[in-house]
Formats: structure tokens, C-alpha cells, sequence
């Protein structure tokens, strides 16, 4: 092993943060992990990854750290709380952040690091589970020039496409036109395939016509088996389904708040968050007149 390669940190080991902390982990790359869940860290243990005792003690002992926790206040509280990575991160650290949070939050924590010499990216990440236990992810990253092309290499091996999508926040701001796009593709493809079903239609003969142009993607069939799953009754499957209706109207809310501050109205989107639970089949049915969420 190179003595002089970077050690690598990463805090946050849900759904997403964990299969990209185990693929650097298995890489051989030094990694030291933290989640509050001490059986998720547990897990990485396996793939060859040190524990951290916390989010300090970790930045401790790394010179870049990923963190994909789930939301603004999450971020906030890792880096800046009181015993989180600013606690014990060395001037010179590079903090990366794959979490979807607001533009404004990426430059607020990255000016409180600035004043410690720590160094802060957005690098938001995209593409599922699947994609990030492949390194298939595609990862849009805010920030210096110089600042990307360090934190490059561990993000070529977690990611199959890196882009640098400009000035500090830029990379959190692509993630959320990225989200509003996929969520209202989803609400298209619930909705289309409702009226096909309804219409006699197979989803074969839908498939190929709308295919023609591009216009059903695979990740808008992906979500219909688990949908269709949900609406029969899967109570296993309506509950995973409803963690990810949750998620979707967490992301669209928050591109409905960055809207606004930029003076943007996006009723598609407000629209689409509060039809969330119907795209994954765990609220009524499209069309039908009565019945709640849950």
C-alpha cells in the first residue's frame, strides 16, 4: 500500500452512503467509517473499513471524507455539531458531500470549514442503490477546479460519470433539476400505465410506442413492478415503497424551496410531491375519488 495515498473517511451509511463506502473500502483504499447505527458500520468492517467512534474521531484519522447523510440539518450537524468532523479534521480535509441539500447550505458549511482550513465540495450523487454498489453513479460536483480534480480519483471509482458542474452549490442545484425531472417521469409513467390498464392496452404495446422516441425510459418501467406489487396488497413492498415516496417528497420539496428563492414557481413539481405516495402505489389509486395516504 502507498504510504502516501489519502486516507479516506466516509459518514452516513444508508441506502446510498453504504455500498459507496464499501466499494472504497474493498478497493484497499484506507477507509474509516461512522453512522450513528453502530451494525451499519459493523457491516463495512467485512469489506475492510476501520470504525469510528465518531464523526470527530473520524476526521481524525482521514484527509477526504464523503458524507451522505439524509438531509441539510443531517449535514449541518455532522460537520458543525459539537462533536462532529470540524472537531477533529486538520487544516488541509477535504469534505465532500453527497447528500441532495439546498445550494445556500453547501456554501454556509463550507464557509465555517473555510475558517478551520478545511476544504468543502458538493457532490451530489445519482443513479440508486444498484448503481452506487457498481460505481455506475453519476456525480455532479460544486466547487474550486482544484478541489474537484483532488477529490476526482475517489469519485471516478464510485461514480462512471463526474462532472463538474461549476461554482460552489452548483452541484447540489443540478441534483435537484436532476430530481425533478425523474419524480415527474415517474408521476408520467404511473399515470400513463394506469390509463393503458384501464384502456385494455398491454404495457408491451405502450412500451414500444412511447419507446420510439425516448419518451418511456428504463428507469420509469423500473419503478412499475414494485408499484404494481404495492397496489396488489405487498404490505413488505408498501412499506420499502413508502420509505421512497417519503424521500421523493423530501427532494421535491426541496426543489420547491430553491425555486422560490431564485423567484422560479414550480407547480408541476408541488403538484407531483403531493402525489408521491399514488406514483408508488401505497396511496389510492389514480382515479380513484375517495381513500387517504398510509
Amino acid at each position: 500500500m502507498n504510504d502516501d495515498a489519502p486516507r479516506f473517511g466516509f459518514v452516513g451509511l444508508g441506502h446510498i452512503g453504504a455500498p459507496m463506502a464499501e466499494r472504497l473500502a474493498a478497493s484497499g483504499t484506507p477507509t474509516v467509517v461512522f453512522d450513528l447505527r453502530r451494525e451499519a458500520c459493523e457491516r463495512l468492517v467485512a469489506a475492510g473499513a476501520q470504525v469510528a467512534a465518531s464523526s470527530a474521531d473520524l476526521a481524525a484519522r482521514a484527509d477526504l471524507i464523503g458524507i451522505c447523510v439524509r438531509d441539510d440539518a443531517d449535514v449541518r450537524d455532522v460537520v458543525l455539531g459539537g462533536d462532529g468532523l470540524l472537531a477533529g479534521a486538520a487544516p488541509g480535509t477535504l469534505l465532500a458531500v453527497h447528500s441532495t441539500i439546498l445550494p445556500r447550505t453547501a456554501i454556509e458549511v463550507a464557509e465555517a470549514c473555510r475558517a478551520r482550513g478545511v476544504d468543502l465540495v458538493d457532490a451530489a450523487v445519482t443513479g440508486g442503490r444498484a448503481a452506487a454498489a457498481n460505481g455506475t453513479l453519476c456525480c455532479m460536483i460544486g466547487g474550486d477546479a482544484s478541489l474537484v480534480e483532488r477529490y476526482r480519483p475517489a469519485a471516478e471509482h464510485l461514480a462512471s460519470r463526474v462532472v463538474h458542474t461549476g461554482a460552489l452549490g452548483t452541484g447540489a442545484a443540478t441534483k435537484l433539476c436532476n430530481n425533478l425531472v425523474l419524480y415527474l417521469s415517474y408521476l408520467a409513467a404511473a399515470e400513463s400505465t394506469a390509463l393503458a390498464d384501464a384502456a385494455g392496452i398491454s404495457r408491451d404495446v405502450l412500451f414500444d410506442v412511447t419507446g420510439t422516441r425516448g419518451s418511456f425510459t428504463p428507469p420509469m418501467k423500473e419503478i412499475l413492478p414494485g408499484r404494481d406489487r404495492a397496489l396488489a396488497g405487498d404490505a413488505r413492498m408498501r412499506e420499502l415503497l413508502a420509505s421512497f415516496a417519503d424521500l421523493a417528497q423530501k427532494d421535491l420539496a426541496q426543489a420547491i424551496a430553491y425555486g422560490r428563492e431564485l423567484g422560479i414557481a414550480l407547480p408541476g413539481a408541488e403538484r407531483c410531491r403531493d402525489l408521491m405516495w399514488e406514483v408508488y402505489g401505497i396511496g389510492r389509486k389514480f382515479g380513484d375519488d375517495g381513500g387517504s395516504h398510509g
